[in-house]
């Protein structure tokens, strides 16, 4: 890391690349073991949970300061996951769910990127920190994005939106360079895509494992996956 700090724009063209290769990787993983979908829903119901509550949400209370900062955070959540439960409710033809929630994914992949970008302003140093957090569960975010697709019965396009998901850090980095963008409204949105992640892992992808597999297979998927998460998570940071 020391030999490449002194060359921000090939540090960010590594990690931009490593970041697009291990979301792929993923996505490609879990597209190949398609005849387990119902227990990969459940797999990855433990990731996005585990993102939203071991990642996300702690990153947005961090990030914000000051009085009702918590309850800030906490009401953005609930905007998150009231949204998405309102897309639910909503008829197939008014609101295509599916893509909603690959959208969330996208842009999730994408603050990412952007988050990568906001740290190589700082110091090198801090941007890969950031880049390591990140890169550690990009292969959790492409199989998140795969299950999803799987889950509603795309998968004939879950390819192209998998390499879609690839490329958002790459983007995301790119405008981390050009636009900065203040803590707390970082912190914002990411509490806002916590909500939104946890509206995926327990309205969207647990209750079609659930009708495949039954709720104790499905429970044990989603606590391993929650678990692995966790894991990564925390050997991130740490």
């Amino acid at each position: 890391m020391a030999a490449m700090s002194g060359s921000p724009t090939l540090s960010l063209l590594l990690v931009g690349l490593a970041t697009a290769l291990a979301t792929y990787a993923g996505g490609v993983i879990t597209l190949r073991l398609v005849r387990k979908s119902t227990l990969i829903f459940g797999v990855t119901s433990g990731f996005v949970l585990g993102l939203a509550l071991f990642d996300l949400l702690p990153e947005a209370l961090h990030g914000q300061t000051g009085p009702g900062a918590t309850a800030t955070v906490l009401v953005m959540a609930l905007i998150g996951l009231g949204a998405g439960l309102l897309l639910h409710h909503l008829p197939e033809t008014a609101a295509p769910k599916a893509s909603a929630g690959r959208i969330a994914l996208l842009a999730h992949s994408l603050l990412d990127g952007v988050g990568i970008g906001l740290a190589f302003q700082i110091s090198p140093t801090t941007g890969w920190i950031v880049a390591a957090a990140v890169l550690a569960h990009d292969l959790a975010d492409g199989a998140n994005m795969a299950g999803l697709s799987l889950a509603h019965g795309h998968a004939h396009n879950a390819p192209r939106w998998l390499l879609a998901n690839s490329l958002a850090p790459l983007l995301g980095i790119v405008l981390g360079q050009l636009l900065p963008m203040g803590e707390a409204h970082f912190a914002l949105l990411l509490a806002l895509f916590s909500g939104s992640f946890l509206y995926i892992g327990l309205f969207e992808l647990w209750p079609r494992s659930a009708a495949g597999e039954g709720l104790l297979r499905t429970a044990m998927a989603s606590g391993a996956g929650l678990v692995f998460m966790g894991t990564v998570i925390t050997l991130a940071h740490g």
